[in-house]
């Protein structure tokens, strides 16, 4: 027969063995929770801002790469066309929000190598700890710029406004 004195210590001593497992890994855990609260923090506090080559245009825009800013000298519209005004503005924009996705992806790159630990692992059904964290951003290419397309013409060939005896 078994020594029930025996089995029991042994058991008790696996219980403690594994407590101090679990709360070893709940440490853990709020470690890599508090973790993630300050880089979702710093994320979500990212602004970047551009200016054009010729400092006409002046941009300002969030984490997620919303507009937030838009500043244009007092000259700008004598110093160029209004397509070129456009081009550029669409350029420094595109230039800030290139600048955001890069600090962005610089500030979640280290919560994204992923946790030491992952319940999903030890307990089925809980989601993983890595699908919780956000993926980096695209940084977005350059495109071509777009073109307005060109007024319709008149039935005539000519504007309404050129036309004599009005």
């Amino acid at each position: 027969m078994t020594d029930p004195t025996g089995r029991r210590a042994e058991l008790e001593a696996r219980n403690a063995a594994m407590r101090e497992h679990v709360d070893s890994l709940l440490g853990e855990l709020r470690k890599k929770t508090e973790q993630l609260q300050e880089t979702q923090a710093r994320a979500m506090a990212i602004t970047a801002t551009a200016a054009s080559k010729d400092g006409t245009v002046r941009a300002t825009v969030d984490s997620a790469g919303a507009l937030t800013s838009l500043e244009l000298t007092a000259n700008a519209f004598d110093r160029t066309t209004p397509d070129r005004l456009a081009r550029l503005v669409t350029e420094t924009v595109r230039e800030a929000v290139a600048k955001a996705r890069t600090e962005l992806n610089d500030v979640l790159a280290p919560a994204q190598q992923g946790p030491g630990i992952d319940l999903s692992e030890m307990l089925p059904g809980v989601p993983s700890l890595s699908d919780l964290i956000p993926k980096p951003p695209v940084v977005p290419q350059d495109r071509a710029p777009s073109r307005r397309p060109a007024p319709p013409d008149d039935d005539e060939g000519d504007s309404v406004m050129d036309r004599s005896g009005w």
